[in-house]
């Protein structure tokens, strides 16, 4: 996944108290040290929705889904009592949880699972159409899930019109998507340009054309978009981590991508740039 920024900008917005405990956890949490944001919240008291959604990232992020869904639980579930609404990045979470679990569990769970994953997930999104983060999930699951679980490209296809109304930019970006989806390659390309140009200060979109473009083998164009995006952000890891994914992938320039990703893995992370795992895994086969 990477569609977390949006949430995790609204972290702070928690409801919870100003207890010192909560906010170191917070602190540890986007430093990537999840464990250790669990141990300070655990034995906390009288927990309020801001430390069980807390918890339920910090379980999310360490893969232990069914403990995730449990804390985001209890969370929506004190929102409710309270008679306090809850945020759409809760139903972002709790949407993201109950898919994992959807994705490895049973048979006879899985459908049930997932459905209630649609359900947060359209929650989020009636909300705030521009939340990228519920959008762009919503958006995958339509993109992934069969019709009889709530699925289908036409679905897709209604919500990126949706997004384009409000957010031009996200909207062009998911109409590349339904059209790499379809094989029209040069619809997808001219998508993602139209995306750049609504939206000319935002590296991601110049790097997401990057990637696009390494894909079709068009190397040179793909290096020098990736040299464009990280000039107009220099403190993006993640461009360091998806440019060296692109020669990996494309088997080329494999000293360079190593020399990226050695750098990636020893940089500041937060919970939004991709896994260190990820890019551990990389590396491993930069050595082929």
């Amino acid at each position: 996944m990477s569609r977390l920024a949006t949430a995790l900008l609204l972290a702070p917005c928690l409801l919870a108290g100003s207890a010192p405990e909560f906010e170191h956890a917070r602190d540890l949490y986007h430093r990537t040290e999840y464990q250790a944001s669990l141990n300070l919240l655990m034995p906390e008291s009288n927990k309020g929705p801001g430390e069980f959604q807390l918890m339920g990232q910090d379980y999310f992020m360490l893969g232990d889904n069914k403990k995730a869904t449990d804390a985001f639980d209890k969370a929506l579930a004190l929102f409710q009592n309270s008679q306090k609404p809850a945020g759409e990045d809760l139903y972002v979470w709790l949407g993201r949880a109950y898919g994992r679990r959807a994705e490895t569990g049973s048979p006879l769970s899985a459908p049930g699972l997932a459905s209630r994953s649609c359900k947060y997930f359209e929650t989020a999104v009636q909300m705030d159409i521009l939340n990228k983060e519920a959008t762009g999930d919503l958006f995958d699951y339509y993109m992934g899930a069969p019709g009889f679980l709530g699925g289908g490209l036409s679905k897709a296809q209604d919500l990126a019109r949706r997004v384009s109304a409000a957010d031009p930019a996200e909207g062009q970006h998911l109409f590349a998507v339904l059209s790499e989806k379809n094989k029209e390659y040069d619809a997808a390309e001219q998508h993602l340009r139209n995306a750049i140009q609504l939206a000319p200060k935002q590296a991601s979109r110049v790097m997401e054309l990057a990637r696009f473009l390494a894909q079709r083998g068009r190397a040179k164009e793909s290096d020098a978009l990736f040299d464009q995006a990280q000039h107009m952000a220099p403190e993006d890891h993640s461009i360091q981590f998806y440019r060296a994914q692109t020669y990996v992938e494309g088997n080329r320039n494999l000293s360079d991508a190593r020399a990226l990703l050695e750098k990636y893995i020893n940089a500041p992370l937060t919970p939004e740039d991709p896994p260190r795992q990820r890019a551990q895994a990389l590396l491993a086969k930069t050595s082929h």
